[in-house]
């Protein structure tokens, strides 16, 4: 997985997050499939089409915060992640 630091993309653009599919019991093949980009103040109340309960890893960058919540429509219990 990249570290929280390295979040920023060839064009120099601040990352926030980077959320992946693929799920491993080895660390070093936990962040691959396809890749979920949450960029810096993003409010996304819906998870993507196909997205919802599939995130298996995550990297969250430094000098931010991740929320998310058990239930679609921001309800539910909320989780709260940082680098």
């Amino acid at each position: 997985c990249p570290a929280p630091a390295d979040l920023r993309p060839v064009n120099g653009t601040r990352v926030c997050a980077l959320l992946y599919k693929d799920n491993s019991p080895y660390y070093n093949q936990c962040c691959a499939g396809d890749v979920l980009v949450v960029e810096p103040d993003s409010d996304v109340p819906y998870m993507p089409l196909r997205w919802s309960g599939r995130a298996s890893s995550l990297v969250v960058g430094t000098r931010c915060e991740l929320n998310v919540w058990s239930r679609k429509g921001k309800k539910g219990n909320t989780r709260r992640f940082s680098s």
